[in-house]
């Protein structure tokens, strides 16, 4: 998924370029605290995505000496890194600037539009909408990239189970960001319609406390995929009916799998196989299993396969990996 992963990310990076010139114009003509904190909002965004690009660059690069297994973790530290910055530039900035809004709160300031005064409501509500049909149709083009991927599964099972978090950190991102559109709206509606400009300080509040949310959910997602993930239970279960299926197989010991990138997984197996088999049939059996996996998912990279005593074998529940393996 490689390709709709690229793609969302610089449709997603264009409109929240777009966006963020529009927000900062609409708060520096109005003065509104949300307008401000929507605008740093899409800064941030867009830096992320960029940020995205590069983790997806640097994770392509093959294995050298010092990294054998390669780089396909770095997409999953710049997705940390782009969590971290949707908590601390997007959320944390939002609360700030509408306590501080709340503190001195001001009337919507009206605008002069190419020598001709503007309603600042009126622009802000102009800006606003203008945002949501940007946002929107990024929004669209992460979510059919996204919809492709998860098969079946509930968006939200989909997502937890998702090792791209590329996809996910983008659709994430673009939710996010509709919904504190929706929130600035609001507030900018509620404090023209009720005469409450604290109520644009509230909004701003409102847009932090959703980036914030959603900031720790990605930061939950991208540490268990930093720190290493199995496969899905899908792909380990037919891991253990291929080795199964060979001749002279007593028993599978245990069946490691660690992603070291979205589409990169490595496999330890440990299995107690007949003490007739020669040398040479272990080995051609060994080649049989490293095929046979690699033509069920493409995404299995590596075969480590170690001949080994059940009763020697520590249970897959330690999370203890075999010894070093011949494949």
């Amino acid at each position: 998924m490689a390709h709709e992963s690229t793609s969302a990310i610089y449709t997603a990076a264009g409109a929240n370029l777009a966006i963020a010139a529009a927000k900062f114009v609409g708060a520096f003509l109005t003065g509104s605290s949300a307008m401000l904190a929507e605008g740093v909002h899409s800064v941030v965004d867009t830096t992320n995505q960029i940020l995205l690009l590069i983790g997806m660059k640097r994770s392509r690069r093959p294995a050298t000496a010092k990294h054998p297994f390669g780089y396909g973790r770095e997409v999953y530290f710049y997705a940390f890194i782009v969590a971290l910055f949707i908590f601390l530039g997007g959320g944390a900035f939002a609360v700030y600037e509408g306590i501080h809004k709340l503190q001195h709160p001001e009337p919507s300031a009206d605008a002069v539009v190419w020598g001709y005064p503007v309603s600042g409501f009126w622009v802000n509500v102009a800006i606003l909408g203008f945002s949501v049909m940007a946002e929107g149709y990024s929004c669209f083009v992460a979510m059919k990239a996204f919809w492709a991927e998860k098969g079946q599964r509930p968006p939200l099972a989909a997502i937890r189970r998702s090792k791209d978090p590329a996809l996910f950190t983008v659709l994430a991102e673009d939710v996010a960001a509709l919904m504190g559109l929706v929130v600035a709206l609001a507030g900018v509606i509620l404090a023209r319609l009720l005469d409450m400009p604290a109520l644009d300080g509230w909004s701003s509040i409102g847009i932090g406390v959703i980036l914030i949310g959603m900031a720790a959910f990605l930061m939950i997602e991208t540490h268990g995929l930093l720190i290493g993930e199995a496969a899905d239970p899908e792909l380990v279960a037919a891991i253990r009916a291929v080795v199964r299926d060979e001749a002279g197989v007593h028993h599978v010991n245990t069946v490691l799998t660690q992603h070291l990138g979205p589409s990169d997984v490595l496999v330890n197996i440990s299995l107690d196989m007949d003490d007739d088999l020669s040398a040479g049939e272990i080995e051609a059996m060994v080649a049989r299993v490293e095929t046979r996996l690699k033509a069920h998912s493409p995404d299995v990279t590596r075969v480590f396969i170690e001949v080994q005593a059940r009763a020697t074998t520590a249970p897959d529940a330690l999370g203890a990996a075999p010894a070093s393996a011949n494949a």
